[in-house]
């Protein structure tokens, strides 16, 4: 079996965000999809050490900010490859704070949704979460960013936590 053909799959570069007891935090993702038009429902893959995993299931609300291909390196460095449980990820960054309390991520983004967790599914590493659209939010025109961009024109790196990290020894994870 070779998970290599796993990179043929399409997926996009994101910051998922939630909040906790006052406190904010985001993360990259690449597994994000829309579920259904009615209601729009989409579904997320956090791996259940990050913290903001911890946030999604306490405030059962998360958003989803679609990164722009100009984004830098720098910045999915930041919500990508620091914890927040030592860094504030959200200090100098550009986000609006909606409603419900839950930060989306402006910066290097095209657009961000909100959603509300519907329901969440085990799967051993990470959650799966559906979420409800409950908003939304067009920032600009741009072209949103591919994981295999990301790799290929970027040369990003894939963190052991992300849920289609590939082991060196060609094992899928």
């Amino acid at each position: 079996m070779d998970p290599n053909v796993l990179h043929n799959i399409s997926y996009g570069m994101y910051v998922v965000s939630s909040f906790m007891d006052g406190k904010m935090n985001g993360q990259i993702a690449n597994s994000v999809i829309q579920i259904t038009s009615e209601p729009v429902t989409i579904a997320i893959s956090i791996n259940k050490v990050n913290l903001t995993h911890e946030f999604i299931r306490s405030s059962r609300l998360f958003t989803v900010s679609v990164l722009d291909e100009n984004t830098p390196l720098t910045f999915i460095g930041k919500f990508g490859f620091r914890s927040g449980k030592t860094v504030d990820k959200f200090k100098d960054t550009k986000f609006d704070l909606l409603a419900s309390g839950c930060p989306a991520v402006t910066e290097n983004s095209i657009c961000y949704l909100e959603a509300n967790v519907m329901k969440e599914f085990d799967c051993i590493t990470h959650t799966l979460f559906l979420g409800e659209m409950t908003a939304s939010k067009m920032l600009t025109v741009g072209k949103p960013m591919t994981y295999d961009y990301y790799h290929q024109t970027k040369r990003g790196t894939t963190p052991a936590t992300a849920p289609t990290y590939i082991k060196a020894e060609g094992k899928v994870s």
